[in-house]
């Protein structure tokens, strides 16, 4: 409230007091210095009001960029160019941004997709054209854009402001062919490419910086997945998702977490010391399988001969049928000392052979704490089974699983080498805290016998708990 109009506002007032106290009491007499406390506090009070409003706007109007940037990142980048509108301070914040995330929420959906795919070339254009200053993370998520030659235009922009975070992700129809100049970002950290044909150029030397690489879906050739891996010295995280039909070798000094999904015929980790977290799914058929039959190499140790900081271990589908190939319980002994989770699954307890690869891995695991299997074996050959004398001529009777506290074994069909196997483990696990054991969907009938035969086991541990679970 201007001042002028404030006192005004209380001089009126005080006349009219005035008139109303002379009709009802003239004896009474009145008080100047209290009238004019009274305005004095209005016309205080009322600035004090005024003044605290325009410092609360420029407290928002002058925030950092920091703290401005943390806002705008957790809205749609869309609704981030709209804070333009708020003020002519903001008008332009949102074209400091650092962290420029793209997708689908950048334009109106409509039925027709070249519409759609329009709108969002033209506002991510705009956009790039009109931010001022560095790029540190950029991220395209689209269903529309396959393809688009406005999407190499982007990454030319990119890589002359140093971009250090690329993520790509595109629809499934056709795929990205990433140009040349992607090469040319070399302060990329993280680089995530998702459906996108990758050839690195002759003249590509590396990316120095890099640490993360996520390669889903990208046609590459083997060699060259091979060379673009070594010349990243710096590398830490690597997932490489649905390749097919590869033999590869991983030269990475620095590695420690490894992430392999698809059809590989070989893997070979050749210098990996700082492993220290394997998640491995692969897929057979029969070019693979004949491949593994007339391998006379031992895959246990091309693939986990050379972990030794490994602390977690995942396998999932044909991943011990694999390290089988060559393997045998007398090789010389690995020891990992550092692997406290070990996740199998689909193991087959009628291949002897994976046996020996379960076995071989938890033996040689001395600070052991948690297994988790399952198993795939086939109920029609719980009769079948042979070298069952394996267990107590063979199999070692002197180890102990001295920190083993939680097993869980699911799929449980009752063959003899399944029970065999938790036999061994209820009986060399003197800290076992848990046994879940969770039978095949397979098995009804047999259930009840399997679970009396189960608490007849002998246990190390007094506490050892054996719950029995219907999936």
């Amino acid at each position: 409230m201007p001042l002028s109009l404030s006192l005004s506002l209380s001089l009126s007032s005080k006349r009219r007091t005035k008139r109303r106290k002379s009709k009802a009491e003239e004896d009474q007499p009145t008080n100047p210095e209290l009238s004019f406390f009274f305005v004095f506090h209005f016309w205080y009070f009322s600035l004090k009001l005024c003044m605290d409003s325009i410092l609360v706007q420029d407290v928002i109007s002058d925030l950092p960029q920091s703290i401005v940037e943390t806002i705008l990142t957790k809205i749609p980048i869309r609704d981030a160019v709209r804070t333009s509108i708020l003020s002519s301070k903001w008008r332009y914040k949102w074209a400091n941004l650092t962290h420029l995330v793209f997708d689908d929420r950048c334009s109106s959906l409509y039925n027709d997709k070249g519409l759609v795919e329009g709108n969002l070339v033209k506002f991510i254009t705009r956009f790039l054209f009109l931010h001022d200053g560095p790029i540190h993370m950029f991220t395209l998520s689209s269903t529309y854009l396959q393809g688009s030659p406005y999407i190499d235009q982007w990454l030319l922009f990119l890589s002359r402001k140093d971009v250090k975070e690329l993520v790509i992700k595109l629809g499934d129809q056709e795929w990205f062919r990433a140009p040349t100049c992607l090469f040319s970002c070399r302060k990329l950290t993280r680089l995530e490419l998702i459906r996108c044909e990758l050839d690195p150029p002759p003249s590509f030397k590396g990316f120095l910086s890099l640490k993360c690489l996520v390669l889903q879906q990208v046609f590459i050739a083997p060699d060259k997945v091979e060379n673009l891996l070594s010349s990243c010295p710096l590398l830490e995280s690597l997932t490489l998702s649905y390749f097919d039909s590869f033999a590869l070798s991983i030269c990475a000094p620095n590695l420690k977490y490894l992430f392999l999904e698809g059809e590989f015929k070989d893997i070979r980790l050749e210098n990996t010391p700082l492993l220290i977290f394997v998640s491995v799914s692969m897929y057979m058929t029969d070019d693979t399988a004949e491949h593994f039959e007339q391998s006379s190499s031992c895959n246990f140790d091309k693939f986990l001969g050379g972990v030794p900081c490994l602390q977690r271990l995942i396998g999932y589908i044909y991943f011990t049928k694999y390290l089988s190939v060559g393997n045998e319980l007398g090789k010389l002994p690995i020891t990992y000392s550092h692997l406290k989770i070990v996740q199998l699954y689909e193991v087959s307890f009628e291949d002897m052979k994976e046996i020996l690869v379960v076995l071989r891995l938890i033996l040689n695991s001395p600070i052991l704490q948690e297994l988790q299997i399952s198993s795939s074996s086939n109920t029609s050959l719980a009769t079948e089974a042979t070298d069952l004398d394996f267990w107590e001529n063979e199999c070692p009777s002197d180890c102990t699983f001295r920190l083993l506290k939680s097993v869980k074994i699911a799929d449980v069909s009752g063959v003899p080498h399944e029970m065999e196997f938790i036999k061994f483990l209820l009986r060399n696990s003197p800290v076992l805290e848990i046994m879940s054991i969770i039978p095949s969907s397979c098995v009804t009938d047999g259930r009840i016998n399997m679970l009396i035969e189960l608490l007849r086991f002998r246990r190390a541990s007094a506490e050892a708990e054996i719950t029995f679970t219907q999936n």
